[in-house]
């Protein structure tokens, strides 16, 4: 089960709203919506969840680019929201790579060495090639009084409600879950 919410600060304090994601299908499409959430260009968290498995925490700040940190990257990679947050260069990957086999690096010779299972492991494929482990901006949350350690050491089951907390905005998440 997902829940997603945006957090826009205003001058009043954080405003909440609970959000569709079927329609986003890349990470501008994501921080267009977070953008539309600010006419001020204030700060909006977009913060999703997949009960007990994993968080992630997208951050906009007007025109800027969106700064995102994911708890467990291998987990969020199952799911379709996960994916959405996962990009290339999150991961320290080479913009548009895919993960498949490195054509350049077979051996087209017409021998087979009966390396393939060795490579394969050493490739890494699936989930071996995304940590279990979080990814992103740890310092995503340290102005707003979450620092890196404390972000870290976040459980995905409370993790949101823990955030909202710390930012003052608990009541109005809940009003939204």
């Amino acid at each position: 089960m997902y829940f997603a919410a945006l957090l826009a600060r205003t001058e009043d304090g954080w405003e909440a709203s609970d959000t569709e994601l079927d329609d986003v299908e890349t990470l501008s499409d994501l921080a267009d919506l977070a953008r539309e959430a600010s006419p001020d260009e204030d700060t909006v968290l977009v913060l999703i969840e997949q009960e007990d498995a994993w968080f992630g925490v997208v951050r906009v700040d007007g025109e800027d680019d969106p700064r995102i940190y994911v708890s467990d990257a291998a987990a969020a990679q199952r799911s379709a929201y996960g994916e959405l947050l996962l990009t290339d260069e999150l991961l320290g990957r080479e913009p548009g790579a895919d993960d498949g086999p490195d054509l350049d690096a077979l051996d087209l010779d017409g021998t087979e060495d009966g390396e393939s299972e060795e490579n394969d492991e050493e490739e890494g494929g699936g989930d071996d090639a995304v940590p279990h482990s979080p990814v992103g901006d740890s310092q995503i949350l340290d102005d707003l009084g979450i620092g890196e350690k404390e972000l870290r050491i976040l459980d995905a089951e409370d993790a949101l409600s823990t955030i909202a907390e710390a930012l003052g905005a608990s009541e109005v998440l809940e009003t939204v879950r």
